[in-house]
């Protein structure tokens, strides 16, 4: 059970039944030369893996693209969690970066929308809900992705039509099997043309203890097909508030030479030109300060297992005040491609992110120390090393605000020639 490692095939016969076995097992294929496959496994096969009754011994050169318990920030509702408890250490040790602002917010660490589980935080979500009852909600099953099982209310009898009980008034789900969150909708979002769109960035962790991560320059943005409209009516209007590609596809609007997408270095050109070069670089600091603090408050919980890496799906919402927001985490972001550049992008995410798992095609060893030559990279970079900024002095509990917060080096003001720490980038 390996996602990369060294096979002789005998015959074209032995290696075709060996590509459907493992195709049947939820394994996919993605690269392949005459030394070398690689297979990307699916999350079902990870828990298989590591299974207690039935999982696996790995050995040295096994190296797989999941973490043991990748769903403490891949599931939404145990990534809000581990965020939530995050925050309260951080207060119990009187971090400065638990610091709140007059009306109890937190000042650094206000990333994730007000959120709370159901059914087990139905009643304090009628009295958050009761606070603004003009407000709107949007609804998701922890889960599930591509936007399915999603709506939005803005009136409780919304959802108590389906989940209360009329006599104890008690939240009862449909289904005692799923769970949802049910999340503040951010209603106003920045608009580009008129239409929403969110970013999906992409993050590889090689160890979290200590934390290594790396930033994919080669993001994008996903749009809707139908302008945004905050009116009530249009809130079963999937193609105006959902971003997913799975549902925009089916739109009337939608193109498939483009598929609405933006790629990042255009989202950044246009917002300099319109909104300038110094908001939009503390912007994008703050989205990488928003990556980071996530994967750190689930560093303490994830099985740091050596055999493993992993490559996230990130999904960001900027509103018009250009504050991002972290919506959530994907396990397993999207590798098909539904353009021409969406091939290629996927193509060289897959080819950077195996040259850092796998560095220079050499047969896999868990026990290097996972930091590879910076020639190896190609379009990642890296965004965090914790080893490297606790040995430089410089992790200083990450004091600063987002756009000041250390980073791994020094670097010296553009004009001032003042020494300052430097920015996530």
């Amino acid at each position: 059970r390996i996602m990369a490692g060294k096979v002789k095939w005998v015959t074209d016969i032995e290696k075709s039944v060996l590509i459907n076995n493992f195709e049947k097992r939820g394994w996919v294929q993605v690269a392949e030369n005459e030394d070398w496959n690689f297979y990307w496994m699916s999350v079902q096969t990870i828990r298989n893996v590591f299974s207690v009754e039935t999982g696996y011994r790995l050995s040295d050169d096994q190296i797989v693209n999941h973490f043991p318990n990748h769903y403490e920030l891949t599931r939404k509702d145990l990534m809000v969690k581990n965020i939530k408890r995050y925050r309260k250490e951080l207060e119990k040790e009187g971090s400065p970066l638990a610091e709140k602002d007059e009306n109890g917010k937190y000042i650094y660490l206000d990333f994730v929308p007000v959120t709370f589980m159901l059914p087990a935080d139905y009643n304090l979500f009628v009295e958050e809900f009761r606070k603004n009852p003009s407000s709107t909600w949007i609804m998701k099953p922890c889960g599930k992705a591509q936007g399915k099982g999603i709506f939005l209310i803005n009136k409780l009898s919304q959802i108590k039509k389906w989940s209360r009980d009329s006599k104890t008034s008690s939240f009862v789900s449909q289904s005692s099997k799923e769970a949802y969150v049910i999340s503040l909708y951010i209603n106003n979002p920045l608009l580009i043309g008129g239409k929403k769109f969110d970013l999906r960035l992409y993050v590889l962790v090689s160890t979290y203890r200590p934390l290594r991560c790396y930033m994919y320059k080669l993001g994008f943005c996903r749009f809707c097909t139908v302008k945004y409209t905050p009116s009530t009516s249009e809130l079963d209007n999937m193609f105006v508030h959902l971003t997913n590609v799975a549902i925009q596809k089916h739109g009337d609007d939608y193109n498939h030479i483009h598929g609405g997408k933006w790629t990042v270095s255009n989202l950044r050109l246009y917002l300099e030109s319109t909104r300038g070069k110094e908001v939009t670089n503390k912007l994008f600091d703050e989205i990488h300060w928003i990556i980071v603090q996530s994967l750190k408050a689930v560093a303490p919980v994830m099985n740091n297992d050596k055999h493993c890496f992993e490559c996230y799906g990130y999904d960001i919402i900027i509103d018009d005040k250009l504050k991002p927001w972290l919506i959530e985490v994907n396990a397993s972001p999207s590798l098909t491609s539904s353009t021409a550049n969406d091939r290629i992008l996927k193509y060289n995410l897959i080819n950077d992110t195996l040259n850092i798992a796998v560095p220079n095609g050499e047969i896999p060893d868990c026990k290097w120390n996972k930091s590879p030559p910076k020639e190896v990279l190609g379009n990642y970079e890296v965004l965090y090393d914790e080893e490297m900024a606790q040995s430089d002095g410089t992790d200083r509990d990450l004091r600063g605000r987002p756009g000041q917060s250390p980073g791994v080096k020094g670097s010296r003001a553009r004009d001032s020639g003042k020494p300052v720490l430097t920015t996530w980038k």
